[in-house]
């Protein structure tokens, strides 16, 4: 059986897991759409107090767009601003980051 060794040559061969509610799997699954990573490699970023570099693609823009969406849908639906959920700010945060990264990767 051949190893599959990652970008620096080690073979990663250990499994790690933990436990999540669907609300937290669901928060870490839209900031690792918007980050354009693979899911291990967000966490192992995240994890080693690394910067999450967003590498623009077709799929992050997908995921930004349809993020986009269903945000606009629950503002529509909000009175108020009192009203409004901590994980849909926390989403609007993370996307207007992401925005204005990729803007600046498109100045220079």
């Amino acid at each position: 059986m051949d190893k599959t060794l990652d970008n620096k040559g080690r073979w990663r061969n250990v499994i790690i897991s933990f436990r999540m509610s669907p609300q937290e799997r669901d928060d870490l699954n839209v900031r690792v759409k918007l980050s354009g990573l693979t899911k291990q490699d967000y966490i192992i970023k995240r994890l080693s107090e690394r910067d999450v570099i967003v590498q623009p693609n077709t799929r992050v823009y997908k995921a930004l767009r349809n993020q986009m969406a269903d945000i606009l849908t629950e503002l529509r639906r909000i009175e108020n601003s009192a009203n409004i959920d901590s994980d849909l700010l926390d989403i609007i945060q993370i996307m207007t980051q992401t925005y204005n990264g990729l803007a600046e990767k498109e100045k220079s």
